[in-house]
């Protein structure tokens, strides 16, 4: 029986082949859906506002739940269903976070009562809430089964690739939000009042129920998806069980084929193996650090992230319309093109930027990169924050949304994706979906943390009718925001550590969380085993 280094060896060297894009596919389908589910509630709660309370608009408490509520349940899934996929294995709990977000994306749109607002809004509550679950357990499972069938050479790029899907969901959520509220409005010209409060209702609806395909249409393909090798043979100690499974990923038919070409590798590990708890005193000596950092610059991002995002439907109101002349799918309609045309941009360029780069110059540069120039562009945008207002409360100064662009290009070429990579390749294999449910979560509570203190931060006392929130507020906003990009830049350089073209197991077993810091060796120095050898 082979032993499971040379197992893990051969993915660590093998081509790229189909399978690796299938599997981008597969685990970016889920990483799209839950971005259109996490993003399509802003221009929904617009519509929201027009339909159930008219003239009397959408109070912060309520408004601050509903940004909280999926947040909430995707930082509990993230712990559940992560620590789950390490318990049971990643491809058995993938099929039921599918199932968790296709139902409640469903549920969402039958929504129970049409009329009775208090009804309709504590239904939706519920719904959003258990598709937060979905959402968050697919983050863990879909970054680990990523880096677990990725060689080690291109792991970076196969990971940013599965999380670049969710600026294409965030456009997808924007688009379908558009189309529909054209459709309904032009559908509903020259009917009555009851009808077209009718047709609205049925709108919003079907806006949270599309985001259901694309998880749906992933399913066949998502429960056909072997166990990872790693798993099966670092966690079920079963070799011969990882073998067929590399197999049904690898062009080969036999695993001798690949052996016969490796070099002699150092005995395995004893860090490797179950000699140590989750959270014991011995987990703590090798990546207590690993931790923090992961879990902190996740938390110091999504703080940042979701804050932006949730400045799209606050303060960039592009319409020249009146807001007395708006109907009900008009300020939707208004802020969705503003998320697309940033999307378009700067968010999936940013993305993408990433995917070419995180395996050329490393995690934590392009990590320390996007957290500086975050802070820069905040500084720079926030002292001067009224420049963007004129005299009657529109947009005023297009420099404003170029450097608020900046924001969400670096964003993403940057912390908001790397924070996504980096705990699926530190941890050991028995560990890996469980730490990264926890950074995530933590992530989670940094993007409640933004919302929320944003919403009830910059709100204006009842009189005040302008659609922007207060000036002076915003512009602390904006210098707090800056300040918590530069605390990440500090947490990554001393606490991250780099894990460019090294195998999991060499990451696993570094015994201090400094080996990235200043004066330490590179990724780039350390033995690597080659590749020319190897052909399939």
């Amino acid at each position: 029986m082979p032993q499971p280094p040379r197992v893990l060896s051969a993915l660590d060297v093998a081509r790229i082949q189909l399978y690796h894009f299938k599997a981008i596919i597969i685990a970016g389908m889920s990483i799209f859906t839950d971005a259109y589910d996490l993003f399509c509630i802003a221009p929904v709660l617009k519509m929201l506002g027009e339909i159930y309370y008219k003239k009397d608009s959408i109070g912060t408490p309520l408004l601050s739940t509903f940004y909280a509520i999926a947040l909430l349940g995707a930082a509990l899934g993230q712990l559940l269903v992560g620590y789950l996929g390490d318990r049971l294995g990643r491809r058995r709990v993938y099929g039921i976070c599918l199932m968790i977000m296709v139902l409640s994306s469903f549920g969402c749109g039958f929504s129970v009562c049409t009329s009775r607002r208090s009804c309709v809004m504590a239904s939706l509550g519920f719904f959003r809430f258990v598709l937060g679950l979905g959402i968050g357990g697919d983050y863990p499972l879909s970054a680990t089964l990523m880096s677990e069938f990725a060689n080690k050479r291109t792991r970076g790029t196969f990971i940013s690739a599965v999380f670049s899907m969710q600026g294409l969901g965030i456009l997808m959520s924007s688009t379908v939000t558009m189309a529909v509220c054209a459709a309904f409005k032009n559908a509903g010209k020259g009917s009555s009042e009851k009808t077209k409060a009718a047709e609205a209702d049925i709108a919003w609806r079907l806006i949270l129920m599309i985001g259901a395909i694309p998880a749906a249409l992933t399913f066949y393909w998502r429960m056909r998806m072997p166990e990872t090798a790693r798993y099966t043979a670092l966690v079920e100690n079963n070799a011969t069980k990882a073998e067929k499974d590399m197999q049904e990923v690898m062009s080969i038919s036999k695993l001798s084929q690949i052996e016969e070409d490796l070099p002699q590798l150092p005995p395995f590990s004893s860090s490797s193996s179950s000699s140590y708890k989750l959270f014991s005193r011995r987990f703590f000596s090798l990546h207590g650090c690993d931790l923090f950092a992961a879990s902190a610059n996740w938390f110091l991002v999504d703080v940042v992230f979701y804050t932006s995002n949730l400045l799209l439907s606050q303060i960039l109101n592009v319409s020249n319309k009146p807001t007395s002349s708006t109907n009900v799918y008009d300020s939707a309609f208004e802020v969705a093109k503003v998320a697309a045309i940033v999307a378009v941009c700067s968010t999936i360029p940013g993305y993408w930027f990433t995917v070419y780069f995180i395996d050329r110059v490393g995690r934590v540069k392009i990590q320390i990169m996007g957290f500086f120039c975050m802070a820069v562009v905040y500084l720079v945008a926030g002292i001067p924050y009224s420049w963007y207002r004129s005299d009657h409360g529109h947009p005023s100064n297009k420099g404003f949304v170029v450097l608020y662009g900046l924001i969400f290009f670096f964003s993403n070429f940057g912390p908001n994706t790397t924070t996504f990579i980096i705990p699926a390749e530190l941890f050991p294999a028995r560990f890996r979906s469980t730490c990264h449910g926890i950074s995530g979560a933590a992530g989670k509570l940094g993007a409640i943390v933004g919302t929320v203190g944003f919403l009830w931060g910059t709100k204006r006392d009842q009189e005040h009718k302008d659609v922007f929130p207060d000036v002076k507020r915003v512009r602390i906003a904006f210098l707090l925001l800056g300040g918590i990009c530069i605390a990440g830049v500090l947490v990554t350089y001393f606490f991250t550590r780099e894990t460019m073209g090294r195998s999991l197991e060499e990451n696993e077993e570094d015994d201090i969380c400094t080996s990235s810091a200043p004066g330490s060796p590179s990724a780039n120095e350390l033995p690597t085993i080659t590749t020319q050898a190897i052909v399939f």
